[in-house]
This record gives structure tokens, C-alpha cells and sequence, in this order.
């Protein structure tokens, strides 16, 4: 997967981007040249995230689920930057919890914040940059989870296969306007999140083990792996796709 081309000039708004892969993802855009507003609910790593990076990164505290929020979060960064060009929704919350113990409050702020969040970020940002004529491009985050099933997560497998098939829409919808609307689907990739899954298991060494004895490469995936495909997809070199959910992965969802 090959980038040559630079982000100078780029403004990015990326959901989630105070740690694991968003925090990732924030670095790798902002060594490429962009300017990136970080939208995430923990203020003390946001803020810490932004004050450290010279006025490249803006950190605005943002409850995905709360379209005044995700409005205000748009807002920021058409009066700091001027215009949006590239959206990365991978704001989310992993329940580890079985169908039967999922109470329907669970279930529906799992669905508000994975997708409902994704959705007015992506419908938001879509029509300011086709009000300045911006041939953009949104990256959402499914997962691997939306390939396979599990005893647990069972809401967290609804809204990434929700986010798998709101992508495809999009892309459709937005194809007139040259704006590319494509996915992520990770595999298990070593992140914060995935050490409070192995601790929800009991215990956290025994937990990590189980999930890496299930990795075809015998290791978990890293987050700037998986920035380094969003990066292909929000430059020109990812053009000619259009509503793809590219897995990233080491294999564990053909094996």
C-alpha cells in the first residue's frame, strides 16, 4: 500500500482520536501534513494530545451521540481551519456482554454512540463539504466482528455490521458529489480497549492469551497498522474505491 502524496493543507476531523487507533490515526495524518480536530469524551489525554502538538491538533470534547456536540465539533473546525476534507469516525463503545445479560439500555447506547455517532458525523460533514464543493473522503470503522459471531459483544456486532452497511449507502448517496465514503474493519489490535476486554474476562493475562491464541500471525495487530490504511483511503490513491470495508486483520477472518 504505497503513499506518496502529502495531507498539506487537509483538515481532518478524527472521533475517538485521544487514544488506541484514533490516537494513532491523529498522528500518522498530522505527520502527513493535516490539520486535525480530535473529537473524544476524555478531556485530560485530548487536551494533552493537543497541547503537545503545535497548533496542529484542536481538541474539542465531543459525546458522539449528541448531535448539538457533533455540530459544535463541525463548527470548530470550519472556524479554525476553514473547511473539512477528511472525517474519520472511530469513536465507539465496545460492550462485552452476552445476548442474554444485554439489558435494552446497553444495547441502544451502544447503538447511539457506534452508530448513530458515525451517522451525524458523516451526514454533517458530508454537507459542509459539499456546500465548498470539497471532493472528500470519510473513513468509518466497522470490524472483523461484523464478519464473524461471538458468545459476547453482542451489541457491539450490531452496530459494526450496521456501520458495515450504512458505508455502502453513503458511498452510493454521496458518489455524485466525489465524496468517498469507505470502512475499516480491524482485527484484534493491542489497544486499551482490548486490555479492558481481557480484564472483563476475569483476568487480564489469561484474557489476552485466550485472544491471541485465535491470531493466525500469533500476535495482535498494531494501531498504526491500521492507521496506515486509513491513511491510503483518505488520499488520492484509494480514488477508484468506493464503499469498500477494508479488513485489516492478519488474516483471522479467512482462516
Amino acid at each position: 500500500m504505497l503513499v506518496t502524496t502529502s495531507l498539506s493543507g487537509k483538515v481532518a476531523i478524527v472521533t475517538g482520536g485521544a487514544k488506541g487507533i484514533g490516537q494513532a490515526i491523529v498522528h500518522r495524518l498530522t505527520t502527513d501534513g493535516a490539520n486535525v480536530i480530535v473529537a473524544d469524551c476524555d478531556v485530560r489525554v485530548g487536551q494533552a494530545l493537543a497541547d503537545a502538538s503545535e497548533g496542529r491538533i484542536c481538541f474539542v470534547p465531543c459525546d458522539v451521540s449528541q448531535e448539538a456536540e457533533v455540530e459544535y465539533v463541525l463548527d470548530v473546525a470550519e472556524q479554525r481551519f476553514g473547511r473539512i476534507d477528511i472525517l474519520v469516525n472511530d469513536a465507539a463503545w465496545q460492550l462485552n456482554k452476552p445476548l442474554l445479560e444485554t439489558s435494552a439500555e446497553e444495547f441502544d447506547r451502544v447503538m447511539r454512540v457506534n452508530v448513530t455517532g458515525s451517522f451525524l458525523f458523516l451526514k454533517g460533514a458530508a454537507k459542509r463539504m459539499i456546500t465548498q464543493k470539497i471532493e472528500g473522503s470519510i473513513v468509518n470503522f466497522s470490524s472483523t466482528i461484523a464478519i464473524v459471531g461471538s458468545p459476547g459483544y453482542l451489541a457491539y456486532h450490531a452496530s459494526k455490521g450496521a456501520i458495515a452497511s450504512m458505508t455502502r449507502a453513503a458511498a452510493v448517496a454521496l458518489l455524485p458529489y466525489n465524496i468517498k465514503v469507505n470502512a475499516v474493519a480491524p482485527g484484534t489490535t493491542l489497544t486499551p480497549g482490548l486490555l479492558d476486554g481481557a480484564r472483563d474476562t476475569g483476568d487480564e493475562a489469561t484474557g489476552l492469551a485466550g485472544f491471541l491464541a485465535l491470531q493466525p500471525m500469533k500476535r495482535f495487530g498494531k494501531p498504526e497498522e491500521i492507521a496506515d490504511v486509513v491513511r491510503f483511503l483518505v488520499g488520492p490513491e484509494s480514488n477508484y474505491v468506493r464503499g469498500a470495508i477494508l479488513v485489516a486483520d492478519g488474516a483471522y477472518t479467512i482462516i
